[in-house]
């Protein structure tokens, strides 16, 4: 119970962000209620298991499912309708308090240099404001607009302001491939290498789409590991261009290869 985050303040930020009135506040504004709703019921839970244990109220079957899930290391069904994640209990706890530490900076400080799409529980939203914002900067139709992406050969640590168009995203994790830094392009993976972190991601809105031509991968980019997703939540959230090397793309759609934003541990 202590290591669950408080949650947010969404009146202070609303006041703080008033003169700004960017898409990419809206999201913000709605990521921070997504998730206060979610860290209320899970202190909720948390603190009637505790009294209930004690034996101050009654063990209802709710609180009873909870309570063999959180000793089995597993997330109880009711703490995942914020997002879906397939982690066990620990890294999960520990990855919520990361999503907030992300949210809260941002409601505290300005817009990050560098976003991590997974954080958001529901990125599709996020990369809609990205192209929202481009279009209002540029006085274009926001339907005119598509989407490039450069891979930033720079370590995260290194970039210190955003881009002059659209976003850096890191995060991300590549399936089934490995990664050449100096080349920019997909390779074969290492022995025994499932997953590996991708470089940050520079998502440029940009009215002159080129068409994926020779060498090109379109690499489809899942929220989770569950490719399928469901009916209410669907897990693709959108194709990334990448170079696909000395293969062919047909190589890389064989092997399955995709973009993860969350992995199982």
């Amino acid at each position: 119970l202590e290591q669950v985050p408080l949650p947010l303040d969404l009146v202070a930020t609303q006041k703080a962000k008033q003169d700004d009135p960017s898409a990419l506040h809206v999201v913000l504004f709605q990521e921070i209620e997504r998730y206060n709703i979610m860290l209320k019921n899970v202190r909720k839970h948390l603190t009637e298991l505790r009294k209930a244990v004690k034996g101050i109220v009654v063990m209802t079957a709710e609180l009873d499912d909870i309570f063999i899930c959180l000793f089995d290391g597993r997330i109880p069904a009711t703490w995942l309708k914020g997002y879906p994640s397939l982690k066990p209990l620990a890294p999960w706890a520990a990855d919520l308090i990361e999503r907030i530490q992300q949210l809260s900076s941002w409601a505290e400080g300005t817009y990050p240099v560098v976003y991590n799409m997974g954080y958001f529980t529901f990125p599709t939203g996020f990369l809609t404001a990205v192209l929202q914002t481009s279009a209002r900067k540029n006085s274009v139709s926001i339907d005119m607009l598509s989407w490039e992406f450069v891979v930033n050969t720079q370590e995260l640590k290194d970039i210190t302001a955003p881009p002059k168009e659209g976003v850096y995203v890191g995060g991300m994790f590549l399936e089934g491939a490995g990664w050449d830094n100096e080349l920019c392009w997909l390779q074969e993976p290492n022995a025994m290498e499932l997953t590996l972190s991708m470089p940050v991601i520079q998502f440029k809105p940009s009215e002159s789409k080129k068409k994926s031509g020779k060498g090109i991968y379109p690499c489809p980019c899942y929220y989770y590991p569950i490719r399928t997703g469901t009916r209410e939540r669907p897990s693709y959230m959108i194709t990334i261009d990448l170079k696909s090397g000395k293969f062919e793309a047909d190589h890389w759609i064989k092997r399955g290869t995709a973009i993860q934003l969350s992995l199982m541990t």
